[in-house]
């Protein structure tokens, strides 16, 4: 059985842990999220999948650490500390910022470690050749709160709690910047399948740019469209749990 070492404690979550499940999903937040967004995921999956969600340093019990330099750093120190979970099955889902980070996870296990993960399932992300020129990172915090307001990706008694939200912005701007100084480096395809998920409102990623996880792969590819926004994931957390546990649990 895997058991967390104390520099793991500090990346990976088990709220609820299953060491006799027969998968593990690896669950990598969005820009300025943390690790217990995936709380409601990890109680709801069964007890065949053991769920691992990532904190990123610089937000809560991580706040005075150092917020990752960008997406290649991050997925360096991620992949470390995910090969002692490599033991089974492993899949990847990351919505955001997260999708992203995700592939270059997938990118690393494959490239460097020979293991592939059972697959990459990318959410509210487009695909890396489908690069957008954003500069939310530069504005000025009241610039950022708005932006992370129109997308609504935090409660809103959390954007109305001046003390809160400025204790907050750091690790936003940071991530922001990840994602948004990110450039794909051309490369061999995943070995992996990808399945992309989208919400069919959502403002930073069209339907098009989300089937364009296809290009990444050398195997299978699915793209599901759901109603909702960018925070789709919130209203229709049944129906991507049902597709989880559906791809998941065929191991």
């Amino acid at each position: 059985m895997t058991t967390l070492t104390e520099h793991d404690r500090l990346w990976i979550r088990r709220y609820h842990p299953r060491p006799d499940a027969a998968a593990r999903l690896v669950c990598l937040p969005h820009a300025g999220g943390s690790a217990t967004f995936y709380r409601p995921v990890s109680a709801a999956l069964p007890a065949s999948v053991d769920v691992l969600a990532v904190q990123y340093p610089g937000r809560q019990d991580r706040r005075s650490e150092p917020c990752a330099g960008g997406i290649g750093e991050l997925a360096d120190q991620i992949t470390s500390v995910l090969l002692p979970w490599t033991d089974r099955p492993l899949f990847l889902f990351g919505h955001s910022m997260g999708a992203t980070l995700g592939f270059e996870i997938a990118r690393r296990l494959e490239r460097d470690h020979g293991v592939v993960p059972g697959a990459l399932f990318a959410s509210a992300r487009r695909a890396p050749s489908c690069p957008r020129d954003e500069t939310v990172h530069l504005r000025d915090d009241d610039g950022l709160v708005e932006e992370v307001r129109l997308l609504s990706g935090t409660h809103a008694s959390i954007l109305d709690d001046d003390e809160l939200i400025r204790m907050a912005l750091p690790a936003i701007r940071a991530d922001y910047r990840a994602a948004e100084t990110y450039v794909y480096a051309p490369g061999p395809n995943l070995r992996c399948p990808v399945v992309s998920l989208v919400g069919d409102d959502d403002p930073k990623v069209t339907v098009d740019e989300a089937r364009a996880w296809s290009r990444h792969t050398d195997t299978a590819s699915e793209l599901h469209v759901f109603e909702g926004g960018h925070f789709y994931l919130t209203d229709r957390l049944e129906e991507v749990l049902a597709l989880l546990v559906r791809h998941v649990t065929r191991t």
